[in-house]
């Protein structure tokens, strides 16, 4: 049996749509979508496209009908974005769906309709009351984020022992690498042995921590940032753990940005989403790409619980 994927629409207004029907030809070969939203208005999205609408596409009802505005900030958009995605989230954590896969929301959006989550994160780590652990990347390099929306002013008092070794252990129980996972350092090279700050004895003091709890090495560092995305580095690791947000996602965009995926860890459901945002510039265009997309249902698929 092929496991159930809830597929969360996203912004009507943007590329999400137009992503999910190009895709779904090639995705229903290793999972069965279940696009929550409604016909009147996935047909909608089809005819502004172009395109005829599968045969064999599966809705499950989301209220909300309205007419597209492609490029628009919506209050009617946002609300149909959350009802889908809140739906999706509780149709899995029952069991009647495997994972949830996300289509992205503009986030402005959700704030002038009263929504008061600073996104998909936000909202799980409420639902839940659980940490929500961000990484980004794709097969060939995962980045796991320590602290993720904060000023960089805030980052080095939020670095703690306790904190980066519950971090550092959940992260592992979350996906089990086979590889070990390479820790960065805060500083410039890694604080050169205190000479440029000190937040790194107690990177290395929880990483021993966090390794004892385990008990095997999985983790090793601090690593010095500037090195950790090279070429030759790269091939010793798969999965990394940045400090601080732009550390992790800068290289790793560089890099991989058409590939990457955003996966939501240490929660009692899977969610992964594509790695990009409802680019209003092109949405309805015919412009989208689905690579991010197709990886973001590829992993909920073979990951889920």
């Amino acid at each position: 049996m092929k496991p159930v994927v809830a597929i969360s629409i996203g912004d009507m207004n943007g590329i999400g749509p137009e992503i999910a029907l190009k895709a779904h030809e090639t995705i229903k070969d290793f999972c069965k979508p279940l696009y929550f939203c409604n016909y009147p208005m996935l047909e909608q999205a089809a005819k502004l496209l172009g395109m005829q609408l599968p045969k064999d596409l599966e809705v499950e009802y989301v209220e909300g009908e309205f007419a597209i505005k492609p490029g628009k900030i919506s209050k009617k958009s946002a609300r149909l974005s959350f009802a889908s995605f809140t739906k999706a989230v509780e149709m899995t954590a029952s069991g009647i769906t495997d994972a949830v896969v996300t289509l992205p929301i503009n986030k402005e959006a959700w704030h002038k309709a009263g929504i008061h989550y600073s996104g998909h994160t936000d909202y799980l780590r409420k639902r839940f009351n659980k940490e929500a652990i961000m990484m980004l990347g794709c097969d060939k390099l995962f980045v796991a984020l320590f602290t993720e929306h904060i000023p960089l002013k805030d980052v080095p008092k939020s670095i703690t022992k306790k904190r980066l070794t519950r971090f550092l252990v959940d992260f592992y129980e979350s996906v089990y690498p086979l590889l070990p996972v390479a820790v960065l350092g805060l500083n410039p090279h890694a604080g050169d042995g205190g000479v440029l700050g000190d937040e790194e004895e107690k990177i290395a003091a929880a990483i021993e921590k966090a390794n004892k709890r385990i008990g095997k090495e999985i983790f090793f560092g601090p690593v010095v940032p500037d090195v950790a995305f090279a070429p030759a580095f790269r091939k010793k690791v798969s999965h990394i753990v940045a400090m601080y947000h732009d550390q992790g996602l800068a290289p790793l965009k560089a890099l991989y940005f058409e590939e990457s995926i955003n996966v939501s860890l240490n929660l009692p459901i899977l969610r992964t989403s594509v790695d990009h945002g409802t680019a209003y510039d092109i949405a309805y265009k015919g412009l989208a790409d689905t690579t991010s997309y197709v990886n973001a249902v590829h992993y909920a698929a073979h990951h889920y619980h």
